[in-house]
């Protein structure tokens, strides 16, 4: 029962993790909607990059693109905290604990592709992140999927009744 307690705590740590980006982002928003602006400027990349014509110079575009990065992170947040909840009260049997899992890995996965698609891919190569030295932010990006990756390994492995 102790794995299926750390797997609790390790969806219920991304929810949490994910609320504090959302409170931060809801309370600091200009600070996180510059780096969002400047990303999609491109106006930190290299000079005469031959990328240039994918900037996005709307500030109409960077609000509603950074909206949408805080919705997908408080649905983050819902879906661990729910997904979460749904395992602890199925903690003292393994096959309701496992039939419980799938809130948890949805929000999880959805946290894989915020990160990975779209700050390391989207933002990292389309938008050439990378040639920032001030807006590049792939090696935080690149933290959060390492750790809601493994979070996800761990929780999708069977949860053996004798040693769960």
């Amino acid at each position: 029962m102790y794995i299926r307690f750390s797997k609790v705590a390790l969806v219920w740590a991304v929810a949490f993790f994910s609320s504090l980006v959302v409170l931060n982002n809801v309370t600091d928003y200009d600070s996180n909607y510059r780096f969002v602006a400047h990303v999609l400027k491109m106006d930190t990349t290299f000079p005469d990059n031959q990328g240039m014509w994918r900037a996005i110079d709307s500030p109409f575009i960077h609000h509603l693109l950074y909206r949408l990065i805080i919705l997908v992170e408080v649905v983050i947040a819902v879906l661990c905290c729910w997904g979460g909840w749904r395992l602890f009260r199925s903690i003292h049997d393994a096959e309701r604990f496992h039939e419980a899992k799938g809130i948890a890995i949805l929000g999880l996965t959805l946290g894989i592709l915020l990160w990975f698609s779209g700050f390391i891919t989207i933002g990292g190569e389309w938008f050439l992140m990378w040639q920032s030295e001030i807006w590049d932010g792939r090696q935080a990006a690149f933290r959060l999927v390492v750790i809601i990756g493994i979070t996800l390994l761990y929780l999708v492995q069977p949860d053996r009744e004798r040693y769960a």
